[in-house]
């Protein structure tokens, strides 16, 4: 007796829930873009925040009396909050786990960001800017996790480089919404509204925020292709054994060379256009918003030609690599910024350097998430960003007495034009190949 045939459609129950790690399965659902959409509206109002003292600067130091150094030191004061708060909080982040950790985040920064409101001393103002940057020290951890939990490593890249245009667009927006704010109601005024903002996201945050095998929104089929990749170790590691990687320092030494570019972009743009082209708050308006407009640009185009080369069969080291290669070839042309005459010159060479700025770092921002379990993402993204903040001190102690002594920008645009392929030197020679942290190997050798 001859077997039935068998159908072409019936497919064993074991092939119908097994993942496809080349494509998206039909009907898998994309709630995990809503997620995306959610982290990039975070990222936006923590760059909100921080803006709103160098939108004011010139105002300020009139207001108030301060000098270069003493906005060097409000800033360095920032940054060693961030270097204190990404470490610790991207360890509590990983306790608590995404949602909670996130939540508590962004209540810290929100409130210490109205509380610049409320103070009038240079002391009063460095004490508000510290709590301000251990707050939003949380921001990049976070996110990094919500990634790791939500997006598959072929779509991380794009998916980091969605979220963190919400550094651009957060820099594009407050200018504008602070001048007006300020023409309105005072800079007071400035500091409660633009930090309030952050409760409305806070609400938006607690009611959509799950993982997704706990979401609803969540389909089988989306959730079998999150979790395409091969399991990690569930493994926690010590703090301190995350040092004994050089995966860890790959990340960190690649954030402590180009974080500090970055935090010099973004702090003093608003001085460089002013002292050098004679642009007051209103007139830089618009500058700045094109400039942060054209950044975003490179966090998406960044973000998104790693994923691409991903997708049609380049190794994840290769794809991260060749893309930031490009980006920092990009920055190069930042060198002749003081040099040029036309502030629209000096707009597009700004532009293009903030943008393959972006670029660079979104593909940054996956290594933590290609090269450790989800597990200890938060922490190694914590740890580099402790590292970038560091940076970011020194930055702001250099670039400040440059500016007192000489009145030139022609040194740290150099330092920024070099930054990128100096970090991507350092990348190769830390992990040539990106290769995953041996954790249990690791966690073997601490228990002998």
């Amino acid at each position: 007796m001859k077997p039935t045939p068998v159908s072409n459609d019936a497919v064993p129950p074991a092939v119908v829930t097994e993942p496809d790690t080349h494509a998206l399965p039909p009907r898998a659902g994309y709630f995990r873009w809503v997620i995306c959409a959610l982290l990039l509206l975070g990222t936006t109002k923590n760059y909100m925040d921080r803006q709103v003292i160098s939108s004011l600067k010139p105002n300020l130091q009139l207001a108030l009396g301060w000098n270069e150094i003493d906005y060097g030191h409000l800033v360095f004061a920032f940054q060693a909050a961030y270097a204190l708060g990404t470490l610790l909080l991207g360890r509590l982040i990983d306790r608590l786990g995404t949602r909670l950790g996130y939540a508590v985040a962004m209540v810290g920064w929100s409130l210490a960001s109205m509380a610049h409101g409320l103070v009038t001393s240079l002391h009063g103002f460095l004490a508000v800017r510290f709590a301000l940057g251990f707050g939003e020290a949380g921001v990049f951890p976070a996110s990094l996790k919500a990634t790791a939990e939500w997006f598959p490593k072929k779509e991380r890249a794009l998916a980091t480089g969605i979220f963190n245009a919400g550094t651009n667009l957060g820099a594009a927006v407050a200018p504008t919404l602070v001048v007006w704010i300020y023409s309105q109601w005072g800079w007071r005024a400035a500091f409660f509204l633009v930090g309030g903002l952050g409760f409305v996201w806070l609400v938006l945050w607690l009611l959509v925020y799950r993982k997704p095998e706990d979401h609803s929104m969540c389909s089988a089929a989306e959730l079998n292709y999150i979790r395409s990749d091969p399991a990690p170790t569930p493994a926690r590691i010590p703090w301190l054994g995350l040092l004994l990687h050089r995966q860890t320092w790959t990340f960190a030494v690649g954030k402590f060379t180009i974080d500090p570019i970055w935090w010099f972009f973004l702090f003093w743009i608003p001085d460089f256009l002013k002292r050098e082209h004679g642009l007051d708050l209103m007139q830089a308006s618009l500058p700045i918003f094109v400039i942060y407009v054209v950044g975003d640009t490179g966090s998406v185009v960044g973000g998104w030609l790693s994923s691409t080369l991903i997708h049609r069969g380049r190794t994840v080291n290769a794809a991260r690599k060749t893309a930031m290669l490009i980006c920092a070839l990009c920055v190069l042309p930042i060198v002749l910024a003081p040099t040029v005459r036309s502030p629209w010159t000096a707009v597009l060479l700004l532009g293009l350097a903030v943008a393959a700025h972006q670029g660079f770092s979104v593909n940054l921002l996956t290594l933590p998430s290609d090269m450790f379990p989800s597990r200890a993402v938060a922490s190694v993204g914590g740890i580099g960003g402790m590292a970038g903040a560091v940076g970011g001190m020194l930055i702001a102690i250099v670039v400040s007495h440059l500016l007192q002594w000489t009145g030139s920008y022609a040194i740290p645009f150099l330092m920024a034009g070099s930054a990128y392929l100096l970090a991507l030197g350092a990348i190769q020679a830390l992990s040539p190949r990106l290769e995953p942290a041996h954790i249990e190997s690791a966690r073997s050798s601490n228990a002998a």
